[in-house]
């Protein structure tokens, strides 16, 4: 048996951290979908830019509609839309089947508005009817600015991905607006069931810190970090508020490992998806390391409930220096900025596209 059908098994989902045309086109997602238990996908603009860079699956789309006047960000959007639609009818028996739980697809809203909520919710109530498809999480960053919006969208009805969470802490506020927003809508008489992850960065800690501690301690931060964050969901997932909203027929906000992707060439391919195996999350993986953990066939242990060791690690790189609580705090700055950046390269991609194309006749 395939590994990524035990971790399925076991009850985390499979989600795969990638969308292109030439995946849908191909049948390569259906694949995904039939053998290695992939229950549902994410994106980004780093993803949607190396997909329209690398391909010419976009090209005639691209051509067309700019010659119907669209600017570089409505364009972006219509063909994001396209894509993800079409993996949404892909994943829509898997969410009907698992009554909401799983069958999911992430569109994320501009990177340009992660520090401004009031713009970020406009934008996420915009795709989300655009897309029409109940399946669909509309990414907003866990910043301190988004956090207004992310209740606001879920006492609207709209599913969301909390996305640039890396610490305990910013998960928990994270965790606080979504429970916020489900409250309202019993307060107003609403149907408590919206749909909705918590997305914490992984592999990012070890990456920060490599330099900066003995080798000893390498791949060790980002895996202690997430013990400590899956502590606290736990504990929410049995206190009497949260319980409170599932017996009025609310689910729970599940979370979801981001950023596992091996980057240490010395370690594992699988490291931080045997790391982070646990029920009822979610880890997101690249296409790469979908394809190395079916190779696998075991998955060594589980996540502890009480975080394990984490807490002693912790203290481990607070020895050399390390600030986690600062750590975090700049993790998500970075992460920001980086997907903004990902964000210009994408609008840059799409208009010389056009150039290229337009020369081209």
């Amino acid at each position: 048996m395939k590994a990524t059908e035990l971790l399925y098994n076991l009850g985390q989902s499979i989600w795969l951290d990638n969308i292109t045309r030439d995946l849908l086109d191909s049948g390569a997602l259906a694949y995904y979908i039939k053998h290695l238990s992939v229950t549902g996908l994410t994106s980004n603009p780093t993803i949607f830019e190396r997909a329209i860079r690398t391909s010419r699956s976009y090209d005639a789309a691209i051509r067309n509609k700019f010659a119907n006047g669209k600017g570089s960000e409505d364009l972006f959007f219509e063909l994001a839309l396209e894509d993800l639609t079409r993996a949404a009818d892909l994943f829509r028996p898997i969410h009907e089947r698992s009554n909401t739980v799983d069958g999911w697809v992430s569109l994320e809203v501009s990177p340009l508005l992660a520090y401004d909520g009031p713009s970020t919710l406009t934008a996420a109530r915009d795709l989300f009817e655009r897309a029409r498809r109940p399946n669909l999480f509309i990414k907003i960053p866990g910043t301190s600015e988004g956090l207004p919006a992310i209740e606001e969208a879920i006492f609207a009805g709209i599913p969301v991905n909390v996305t640039l969470l890396f610490s305990r802490e910013q998960y928990l506020s994270a965790a606080e607006a979504f429970l916020r927003g489900i409250e309202r809508r019993l307060e107003a008489g609403l149907n408590p069931n919206v749909g909705s992850v918590a997305s914490v960065f992984v592999s990012r800690w070890d990456a920060a810190v490599e330099s900066a501690v003995p080798r000893s301690l390498r791949n060790q931060l980002g895996i202690a970090i997430a013990k400590r964050t899956y502590r606290s969901a736990r504990a929410l997932l049995t206190s009497p508020r949260w319980q409170r909203i599932y017996n009025a027929g609310a689910r729970p906000q599940r979370l979801l490992w981001a950023s596992t992707g091996t980057k240490d060439p010395a370690a594992s391919d699988v490291l931080y998806i045997e790391a982070l195996a646990a029920p009822y999350t979610v880890n997101t993986m690249p296409e790469g390391t979908l394809n190395a953990l079916a190779r696998h066939r075991t998955i060594a242990s589980t996540l502890p409930a009480d975080g394990g060791n984490c807490e002693e690690v912790i203290a481990r790189f607070a020895h050399h220096g390390i600030d986690v609580d600062e750590l975090a705090i700049r993790l998500q700055e970075e992460g920001a900025r980086s997907f903004v950046d990902s964000w210009r390269a994408l609008m840059d991609v799409i208009s010389a596209k056009d150039v290229s194309l337009t020369a081209a006749g």
